[in-house]
């Protein structure tokens, strides 16, 4: 299966590494150029234990890749995986849910017949359907 995963932080970079070293083809893509050069050449901007091999090893069996372009690895995805940040907002303390938001119109864009969309970031009851409305 084809998998991309956006967001290469705690969920999204252990979430790939796992789908990865389970055979998936796994693209994991980052907003954050910096962290997808520090990926590519395999540091690990994250601890848990045995990451650090995990991705080397599904790396160096092209099962795990790293990229900034959002459009073009959803284009071939079977599924498609939102793991971004939802930080609370100043003030009230709610999860803020403008970087889901961004993804899945991205996501709607680049879209190409039947892709599976999970959202693994952590949000509040009612998201998933403002995310299906948005895609």
């Amino acid at each position: 299966m084809n998998i991309t995963m956006i967001g290469s932080g705690y969920v999204g970079l252990v979430s790939g590494a796992c789908f990865a070293d389970f055979g998936h083809n796994v693209i994991c893509v980052d907003a954050d150029a910096n962290k997808i050069e520090r990926l590519k050449a395999g540091e690990i901007p994250i601890f848990e234990p045995g990451l650090d091999e995990l991705v080397a090893n599904n790396v160096e069996q092209n099962r795990l890749s790293f990229t900034t372009e959002l459009e073009s690895s959803v284009r071939g995805a079977d599924a498609v995986f939102i793991a971004v940040g939802t930080p609370s907002r100043r003030g009230d303390g709610h999860a803020d849910l403008s970087f889901v938001y961004a993804v899945a119109q991205s996501i709607a864009k680049a879209l190409e017949g039947f892709t599976v969309v999970v959202n693994k970031s952590t949000v509040p009851v009612g998201t998933g359907d403002e995310v299906e409305r948005i895609i």
